[in-house]
């Protein structure tokens, strides 16, 4: 096992209500919780112990909300740097059995995707790609849009009894984009265009702990779309093939899909929901799916020092792990966490398509 080597590191996080600095909330601060997942939509837990001194009397501290209330802006900051940030939606008491514990105030909070998801909606975006319509959908949030994906217009988008956030979701996993919000930018993008630098991690340094896994059971050596095509009155099929689709993504080791074809042959697979109307769009929906599933053969969760750039889409070099696993992953979810006991790190779920070849 590699010898530790920890960085030294604020052990709490700071907070800011309405932009102002609240040191007495970070203060009682006793956990915290911040969650992102790839979908989009980040969430915050906070919780802070309630019991004290109050004008000059024992009692509940927290429950004048006057400074933790509905709809209030609340940010989680890590040095210089905004972990989170977002608008109060729940508002939660505990109360222990007696001796146990004081009683605490836990304050659940949520980006601004949360309103994309407040209202279904049936409408159509005529003559649309997913660009013209993440632009509207922005405007009516008052956020903008930045779309970096291969999307083409189609002759109707329809969202139909959808929330805002649902049909993006859904429009952008057909052409393999993912969604977040950045202050007030809504960003739908393919993996390979978020950018960013690549972090390093390295086992008994930064990297505090790693439980990573390669399963071929979900790998498919290519997968089928099929559908019809309105235009040409016929029936289209489409077919991605596994080697040749995620060859750029594959480093210094064998693909999940190469090792399924190899020690066990063929698996080829079909998704028959999705309903593409040409070609071009079974094409796309094929390998953006395939790219999705074999992404996922080999799954690590871990533990790192506090860091607020590993977030979801970031790319990180883990070093430390032996010939198998070493070397670069996406993270696909981001868990920022504090608590009394072990103070705050960072826990994550990174992916990758291929395992190393041992030696």
């Amino acid at each position: 096992m590699p010898e530790a080597s920890i960085p030294l590191g604020s052990g709490r996080p700071t907070l800011a209500i309405e932009g102002q600095v609240a040191s007495d909330l970070a203060a009682a601060l006793v956990a915290l919780e911040v969650r992102e997942r790839i979908d989009g939509l980040a969430q915050a837990q906070l919780a802070f112990g309630n019991w004290g001194t109050r004008d000059g009397a024992p009692g509940y501290t927290l429950f004048g909300r006057d400074r933790l209330e509905f709809g209030k802006r609340l940010e989680v900051r890590l040095a210089d740097a905004v972990l989170f940030a977002g608008r109060v939606m729940a508002l939660q008491a505990r109360f222990p059995k007696a001796g146990a514990g004081e009683a605490e105030l836990v304050v659940q909070v949520e980006d601004a995707l949360q309103d994309l998801r407040m209202k279904r909606r049936s409408r159509g975006f005529e003559q649309a790609s997913l660009a013209d319509a993440a632009q509207r959908i922005a405007s009516d949030h008052g956020l903008t849009a930045s779309v970096e994906a291969d999307a083409p217009t189609l002759p109707l988008l329809a969202q139909v009894n959808q929330s805002d956030l649902a049909f993006l979701r859904g429009q952008a996993r057909r052409c393999e984009a993912e969604v977040w919000l950045d202050g007030t930018t809504l960003h739908l993008a393919a993996r390979r265009r978020r950018g960013g630098e690549t972090l390093s991690l390295d086992y008994g340094g930064r990297l505090m702990g790693f439980d990573v896994r390669a399963d071929l059971a979900l790998q498919r050596t290519e997968l089928s779309v099929a559908g019809w095509s309105v235009a040409d009155k016929q029936a289209v099929k489409e077919t991605a093939d596994a080697d040749s689709l995620l060859g750029a993504e594959v480093s210094d080791g064998e693909a999940g899909a190469a090792l399924l074809r190899q020690k066990l042959g063929a698996r080829p697979d079909t998704v028959a929901h999705l309903h593409p109307g040409s070609a071009d769009e079974a094409r796309q929906l094929a390998e953006a799916w395939l790219r999705q599933i074999n992404r996922r053969f080999v799954v690590g969760h871990g533990m790192a020092q506090p860091d607020a750039r590993l977030r979801c889409g970031a790319s990180v070099e883990l070093t430390g792990l032996g010939p198998l696993f070493s070397g670069k992953y996406s993270l696909s979810e981001v868990t920022h966490r504090f608590d009394m006991a072990e103070g705050l790190r960072t826990e994550f779920v990174a992916e990758r398509p291929w395992i190393g070849r041992g030696g």
